[in-house]
């Protein structure tokens, strides 16, 4: 059995939209995906790139403030 581990993250709004939109992608192709199961691809395109690439794709991301933001 596979340990599976359980995080949070913060994304901005726009990408978390995406998940969405790759989610409707999938079912067009004939597949129903979970977010995890979008994110675990994901991670596995990003490990199969050189630095270089990682480089590129990181510094195209908009830098975010991390953590929960504070009650009011």
């Amino acid at each position: 059995k596979v340990k599976v581990v359980r995080d949070s993250f913060t994304m901005p709004q726009s990408d978390y939209a995406l998940i969405s939109v790759l989610k409707e992608k999938a079912l067009n192709g004939g597949m129903h995906i979970k977010k995890s199961e979008l994110l675990r691809a994901g991670l596995r395109l990003l490990a199969k790139s050189s630095p270089a690439q990682l480089k590129r794709a990181v510094a195209g991301l908009e830098k975010i403030k991390t953590g929960r933001p504070k009650k009011v």
